[in-house]
């Protein structure tokens, strides 16, 4: 397709933010930082200090988020200033608002919507996703799964593009010893949300005393954690907290096997960013992640019991968690940043051209 004749004016709900943790902000940040800034203009936003890479960009608008008044800000710069792309939607206020804009005024606006939340596989899906789907001009999912779910179940069709591994944190460590369980330790990331089943983590402390456990992350059922480690006395367990990209990237290196007993999701980064680090990974099956590759790089498990034994295989056998982080590493560097960046230009030149 030949390259459009005129700059693309991208608005994204997005943060730009150095220290952001966030997914979703994470996605949006290394595709941006990628785009041929003679192609695209990018307008985002940002609360704290921006990622150097966005705020050094040349066509790129950082808007400040303030505490109030964010959404009728916003909606009066864009009347000045119609975008051709709104990406990646949220179900929040400003995103309702838009589309009332885009609707009432005739705004030649695609919305180029990115599902990554397993949450559209619940029956009903919650509203507010239904809605980001019917405003959608193209529908693209995260992994095979939620595409599949979108186009079969629900009728959006849809495309998959993946997320990738940032190399700048998550990447291998030189040597890993297996040679005993003496040592080892098992790491959890994740927010502490009822879906995500961190206590499952902790009751597998309780089972393997001598192993250490450490959980990073914050969330709602953090204290019920805490509360559960003290009553089974496990003194191995440790709660880290909230960790940047960097402290999480070294958390991944120093540990050994990387539990994740979620439930619901779409296709978290964080299993991408453990097999970047060369972690077996031990993981639900009930939404099918491609970051896994099941007996390979690590264990997709069907139901609680079956994810205590293949956790408990791990543990006892070096020489199959040494042939997993090798395999894990191996299979992450098939989810490449400029990759993604480069199919996610391809997406947009396409639909924008559409709109010509």
């Amino acid at each position: 397709m030949p390259r459009p004749s005129r700059l693309i004016k991208i608005f994204t709900p997005s943060f730009a933010d150095e220290a952001g943790t966030n997914a979703q902000n994470l996605t949006v940040k290394e595709v941006v930082a990628r785009l041929d800034s003679e192609r695209f203009r990018v307008t985002m936003f940002y609360e704290h200090a921006p990622d150097p890479r966005i705020s050094t960009r040349p066509n790129t608008i950082l808007w400040q988020w303030r505490k109030r008044g964010n959404t009728l800000r916003t909606l009066l710069r864009l009347l000045t200033d119609v975008p051709d792309i709104y990406f990646f939607p949220r179900t929040g206020p400003l995103d309702e608002k838009f589309f009332a804009f885009r609707r009432r005024l005739g705004w030649h606006t695609r919305v180029v919507t990115y599902i990554v939340s397993g949450g559209v596989g619940l029956v009903p899906p919650p509203p507010g996703q239904l809605r980001v789907l019917e405003q959608a001009s193209v529908v693209y999912g995260n992994c095979r799964y939620l595409t599949q779910l979108l186009t079969n179940k629900l009728g959006f069709p849809a495309d998959t593009i993946y997320d990738g591994v940032d190399r700048r944190y998550y990447f291998p460590r030189e040597s890993k010893s297996h040679e005993s369980q003496k040592g080892l330790t098992v790491l959890y990331a994740g927010s502490f949300r009822p879906y995500k089943r961190v206590d499952l983590v902790v009751r597998q402390a309780a089972r393997w005393p001598q192993l250490e456990f450490r959980l990073a992350g914050r969330g709602e059922e953090e204290e019920a954690c805490r509360q559960l480690a003290s009553e089974l006395g496990c003194s191995n367990v440790h709660f880290l907290g909230h960790l940047l990209q960097a402290e999480l990237g070294n958390e991944m290196r120093r540990a050994d096997i990387f539990l994740f007993p979620s439930e619901l999701e779409g296709h978290p980064q964080v299993l991408l960013q453990a097999a970047g680090c060369g972690l077996p990974c031990i993981a639900m099956n009930s939404y099918h992640p491609d970051s896994i590759v099941d007996g390979e790089t690590g264990f997709l498990a069907g139901s609680t019991d079956e994810f205590a034994q293949k956790f408990d295989a791990l543990v006892k056998d070096p020489a199959l968690r040494a042939t997993m982080s090798k395999a894990a590493a191996r299979h992450a560097t098939h989810f490449d940043w400029d990759q993604v960046a480069a199919q996610w230009t391809q997406a947009f030149e396409k639909v924008a051209g559409e709109n010509a």
